[in-house]
């Protein structure tokens, strides 16, 4: 045993469970745990935020990169309701994450002492372990049993520390137990789920596979399955990368971030093959399809769509399971006419990257971000506009990692998920993307990126606008109203900040700018960049619904669609008309 104060003893907890960062801001009631961190600077680095909620959103983005636990800390009161964006978006994407909470000494508590607050009730909706620690003995217990249920259960762990508890010594034994976090069995799946589900298929016209982040680090079983049985790929958002985008059956995702052929194979299947996901918005499928469930949670199925038969299982093992019958399907017209509204839709976004017209649109910045990155590269994307262009435009083909606030859907995500990247995958660029509006809530934490001497590049898309809110207001023709922004010059805000900042406005800009970034990085650059792209204020393309066949929606309906949005029809026709043109009679 060695004798050591509390904090350092939960620091070394800690760096049991391969902990080797941790974000947060000392205050009087986490002070001994700060202590903890200095002591074992060695093992465990302390990155000094600039607010607590971009601690705990980077802590997120710690794990939605790596799926090692991320770790935040704030002190009592304010500190620690700070740190609630960045718990709810781990929540309900579900990653691990330990939140450590100060609390003012025992003997103050329940005196209506200096920011004391009763935490526990606090933080009892967003965790799945939640407890105050009574005795400073118990530290390193406590926290090692709050890190193994944050893995069990995937979501938030919060762990609420008086202060005069982690300043006492006690002496401190290193467990024994071996830290596990996955299993370490094999998962045998149901014969009769394996024959009914090859049934099914087989009696489909036109079957689409739709999966979610579940099949992250599944990429070769799934990309073998759908090469097997022919079958085209689509994915959640949250969970890009789960197959290449450049896989030839990968045709996108569906909804306000999709694409067109994700959108209209959505409304030509008959059986949808549901992975791994809680997608919130499968209540907007069309009604008539069938659908496969397959998840390990029973709870989350049928908990957005119903579906006609259900496995509860790993969805890789599954699909294992599927590829070990030996079947296949033939390669017919669905899969090729889906093959090819891809390729049109992929030539339709290089256009736009191409066209300045009327101003410089964002996927001019994207297409260049994707002529740059490298195979370890990591993106951080905000929430709004920007995550339609993040998920359109970011090549996923080699070992890339996409983060973004799935289900919660915070603004501000971005620089602290370009921070994170850049502790937790150092081998990589980290890239982030934000939108002016995200970007402003947290352009503060510029200055932790020089502090540590982070090379992130920050890409800020400037359009005056709330744009994503701006969309919803046009579709429900409501007033325009509290969405403009007034505007700020972000290259020299963030040039004051400490960070090297271009502007660009134009396609030429964009050239002449990432090439000098491209030179700044191989130079050994370490201070973060900032581009501030200065960008049209066009209302994105909508691909939530795209009446472009008149079989299914009219040829008013569609004349009217293309009319609007200034769609060439002859370069992107639809997916029936593709497979009509293939024989399909639908």
């Amino acid at each position: 045993m060695t004798k050591m104060i509390a904090g350092r003893a939960l620091v070394k907890a800690l760096e049991d469970w391969g902990v080797d960062h941790v974000y947060g801001i000392p205050g009087g009631s986490i002070n001994h745990t700060v202590e903890g961190l200095y002591l074992e600077q060695d093992k465990v680095k302390y990155i000094q935020v600039r607010h607590e909620e971009v601690g705990a959103l980077a802590a997120s983005a710690d794990a939605k990169f790596t799926g090692k636990i991320g770790v935040a800390f704030g002190s009592a009161g304010p500190g620690a309701t700070h740190l609630f964006n960045g718990l709810y978006d781990a929540k309900m994407d579900h990653v691990p994450l330990l939140a450590i909470i100060g609390q003012v000494p025992q003997e103050t508590m329940n005196t209506n002492y200096f920011q004391e607050m009763d935490e526990v009730p606090l933080f009892s909706d967003v965790s799945v372990y939640n407890r105050t620690v009574t005795t400073a003995e118990q530290i390193p217990y406590v926290i090692n049993q709050a890190i193994r249920e944050a893995y069990r259960q995937k979501g938030v762990a919060t762990v609420v520390l008086p202060e005069n508890l982690a300043a006492k010594e006690i002496d401190y034994k290193e467990t024994k137990t071996p830290k596990v976090v996955a299993n370490n069995f094999s998962q045998k799946v149901d014969s009769k789920a394996v024959s009914d589900t090859l049934a099914m298929l087989k009696a489909a016209k036109h079957p689409l596979i739709y999966a979610g982040r579940g099949l992250l680090g599944a990429r070769d079983v799934l990309t073998k399955f759908s090469e097997q049985f022919n079958i085209p790929v689509m994915n959640t958002v949250p969970a890009t990368g789960v197959i290449s985008t450049d896989d030839p059956n990968f045709i996108g995702t569906f909804g306000r971030l999709g694409s067109k052929s994700g959108f209209e194979a959505l409304q030509h299947t008959d059986l949808i093959l549901f992975l791994a996901s809680e997608f919130p918005f499968a209540g907007f499928w069309p009604k008539n399809i069938k659908v496969i469930e397959v998840n390990n949670n029973p709870f989350d199925i049928g908990k957005t769509v119903d579906v006609d038969y259900a496995v509860i299982s790993d969805a890789k093992s599954y699909l294992q399971a599927l590829i070990n019958t030996g079947q296949t399907l033939p390669a017919g017209n669905w899969l090729k006419a889906n093959q090819e509204n891809k390729r049109n839709w992929d030539n339709w976004l290089a256009e736009l990257a191409k066209d300045e017209s009327d101003g410089l649109n964002p996927e001019s910045v994207t297409a260049k971000i994707a002529s740059m990155v490298g195979p370890n590269d990591t993106y951080a994307v905000d929430t709004g506009n920007v995550s339609e262009w993040g998920a359109r435009g970011l090549p996923m083909n080699h070992n890339q990692r996409f983060a973004i606030s799935g289900l919660f859907a915070t603004m501000g995500f971005g620089l602290p998920g370009g921070l994170a990247g850049a502790l937790s995958v150092p081998d990589g660029q980290a890239w982030s993307l934000s939108g002016d509006g995200g970007f402003s809530m947290v352009v503060q934490d510029l200055i932790t990126e020089v502090r540590y001497g982070l090379p992130v590049i920050n890409i800020v898309f400037s359009n005056d606008r709330f744009g994503f809110i701006y969309h919803e207001q046009v579709q429900t023709k409501q007033h325009f109203y509290g969405v403009d922004l007034t505007g700020a010059d972000w290259a020299k805000v963030s040039e004051g900040l400490g960070a090297i900042s271009f502007t660009v406005k134009t396609i030429a800009d964009i050239d002449q700018v990432f090439t000098k970034i491209k030179k700044l990085q191989e130079s050994g650059n370490k201070k973060p960049i900032v581009v501030n792209a200065v960008i049209k204020k066009d209302d994105p393309f909508p691909t939530d619904y795209m009446p472009l066949d008149p079989k299914l929606y009219g040829q008013d309906a569609v004349d009217q669609y293309a009319e609007k949005y200034h769609f060439d029809l002859e370069k992107q026709p639809s997916l029936g008309a593709l497979l009509r043109a293939q024989g399909d009679n639908l």
